[in-house]
């Protein structure tokens, strides 16, 4: 594809801009690693909400979002649940406050909250470092396929590159470029740089959405995607069967309906939301996600951040979602069609954006979308060092070490990671397997020790270091041993392995010292069977009263997912112009909203 002048003079533009605004701020985040990693915690929740729904509106997941829509149609709105997209809603309610009642900088120093400095506490530390490095390398490897074939379907030089005997394509040459350029701004700033520079990706990223579902309003009447859509692609609800027929549109679509193992599409809502609720109560990753709530004020105002990123997202998000899909359906049929079994699902994206949008947009949209790519590449590298620095350099090598050298090594580390991220990068062919992998594999091993950690007095540091290790290693060896399970399938296996080794671990070993228990839950204050640790406490403190919230909890969880659902499914019916069920799913979000604000906002406190 050539690109206009104008397109190009935007993007370089916008790259420009967003490389100032990184270097301007970055003397805010010299002073010290609270600076660098968590905006010293002065950001307000507002602005640390936007930043992160920009860092969530990755490109290679609207890629995969588009791909799906495309097979699924509006019962695509269901298959994010495999994240979940709703662990954002379990945040909202609660488990934000949680987090942020600790007062620390990451999710390795929050353990010693609730295991204190025995050797099972430094275990777990060390743990779940691991698995933050893992899973911040895995969404780089992630990000890095996205980018690149993203590139290369708009940008117009073929940078193929030959270094000695390695041949680096177009694909990975640009990957790597975009990347760098992410790193400085990343690496100079720290927290302020990425939040900053993420506010402007999300305006860009917004506007860039609503223009492409307006386009394709225009350009795709209703009778138009009639005709290339099987029976039932509209019907967001489903029987025990899919029951999507393409045989006569489009066969290899049916084909990937099989490989995905999406056929049974009820038995797959049931596993979906099995997964959802544990990996939802265990809690975020130890990541960007869990970074931002680290950095706000308050609990109360972790709490209102976690909810604004679901309000902000996903009607803008779904709007290009719908649209690009759309687009791609009624004008590239044909030559998808043409590509018989090698059909490549994850070019829709760039399909439909490199024949439908006018010069000028074109920019801004692509602007939009390396915005997207950007905002999460950078708020992975800004959470990943934080481990390295924070919980291995300066816990269990050089404590005493000046802040300047603290920050140096976080621009070090920082190169680390990437680099690392990038190299894995080389060796991952699709999409769609990192991210299963990444969503059903590695969240399966993460589950266990985590939700036990909130829910269980006995569950111990040993328990957590064995639980986790179980988990992380049968994340790795599963896929390979059974290489013919669906990565959700597999997610109870590696679950299971997880949850012996978090229980005996536990079980085998003393239990964790009563006072930092007791400290532990009367500050967190969570719910669960903690019984012994609250009438410890009540003895110092008769006056404290156990959570008792469970049950407004799980309510205001229930109702929270239908309110994020509706704001997915809205943009949908919009685009696709069936304004009777955009209308029922609007007085939902109204209904909705009006009893989240008497059941959840109205009663957050710190």
């Amino acid at each position: 594809m050539k690109l206009h002048a104008l397109d190009m003079a935007i993007i370089g533009a916008y790259l420009v801009l967003t490389l100032i605004i990184g270097f301007y701020i970055s003397k805010k985040a010299k002073a010290n690693l609270d600076s660098y990693f968590l905006g010293g915690k002065t950001i307000p929740w507002y602005i640390l909400g936007l930043s992160n729904a920009s860092g969530m509106f990755d490109i290679t997941g609207t890629m995969w979002f588009v791909s799906i829509c495309f097979v699924y149609g509006m019962k695509s709105a269901w298959l994010p649940w495999i994240w979940p997209v709703w662990n954002q809603i379990f945040l909202m309610m609660f488990l934000a406050q949680w987090l942020r009642r600790s007062n620390v900088m990451t999710g390795a120093e929050w353990l010693k909250t609730r295991f204190g400095e025995g050797k099972g506490a430094q275990l777990s530390h060390i743990i779940v470092v691991v698995f933050a490095l893992v899973s911040v390398i895995g969404f780089i490897a992630y990000g890095f396929v996205g980018i690149g074939k993203f590139a290369t379907s708009f940008l117009p030089w073929d940078l193929t590159t030959q270094i000695g005997s390695l041949m680096i394509s177009s694909e990975n040459m640009y990957a790597l470029l975009i990347m760098g350029v992410t790193t400085i701004y990343v690496v100079k700033g720290g927290m302020y740089s990425v939040v900053m520079t993420e506010i402007l990706q999300f305006l860009v990223m917004t506007v860039s959405c609503l223009i492409i579902g307006i386009i394709a309003i225009n350009l795709v009447t209703p009778e138009q995607l009639n005709a290339v859509i099987p029976v039932g692609w509209k019907d967001i609800f489903v029987g025990w069967k899919l029951d999507l027929d393409w045989s006569n549109l489009i066969p290899s679509v049916g084909e990937k309906i099989k490989s995905d193992g999406y056929e049974f599409f009820s038995i797959v809502m049931m596993m979906m939301i099995f997964k959802g609720v544990l990996v939802s109560i265990a809690g975020p990753v130890p990541s960007y996600d869990m970074q931002r709530i680290l950095a706000t004020k308050s609990p109360r105002e972790a709490a209102k951040m976690s909810g604004i990123v679901s309000l902000v997202l996903y009607f803008p998000r779904y709007m290009m979602v719908a649209g690009l899909t759309i687009l791609a359906l009624v004008y590239f049929s044909p030559k998808l069609n043409a590509m018989g079994p090698n059909i490549d699902f994850e070019m829709v994206l760039p399909y439909a954006v490199s024949n439908f949008i006018p010069v000028g947009l074109l920019g801004l949209l692509l602007a939009g979308l390396i915005a997207a790519f950007m905002s999460t590449f950078a708020a992975n590298v800004n959470a990943g060092p934080a481990y390295i620095v924070n919980d291995i350099y300066k816990r269990f090598i050089n404590p005493n070490a000046s802040n300047k050298k603290y920050v140096q090594l976080s621009y070090i580390s920082s190169f680390a990671v990437v680099a690392v991220g990038i190299t894995f990068g080389f060796f991952v062919t699709s999409i769609d397997s990192v991210t299963k992998w990444i969503v059903a594999a590695l969240f399966g091993g993460y589950t266990a020790a985590n939700l036990l950690k909130w829910t269980w007095w006995r569950f111990n540091g040993f328990g957590y270091f064995y639980g986790m290790l179980a988990g992380l290693v049968a994340s790795l060896v599963v896929p390979l041993v059974l290489p013919n399970v669906s990565a959700l399938n597999s997610f109870p296996i590696i679950l299971c392995f997880a949850t012996i080794g978090s229980v005996g671990g536990s079980l085998l070993t003393k239990p964790d010292d009563m006072e930092v228990l007791k400290k532990f839950y009367s500050t967190v204050r969570p719910w669960g069977f903690w019984k012994p640790v609250c009438d410890e406490v009540q003895k110092d403190n008769p006056d404290f009263k156990p959570n008792k919230d469970f049950k407004r909890d799980m309510f205001n969880c229930v109702v929270g997912i239908i309110w994020q659902t509706t704001l997915i499914v809205m943009p949908m019916y919009l685009v696709i112009r069936e304004f009777t069920e955009m209308i029922v799913a609007a007085i939902i979000f109204v209904v909705t909203t009006v009893i989240l604000k008497k059941t959840w906002y109205d009663k957050l406190e710190d």
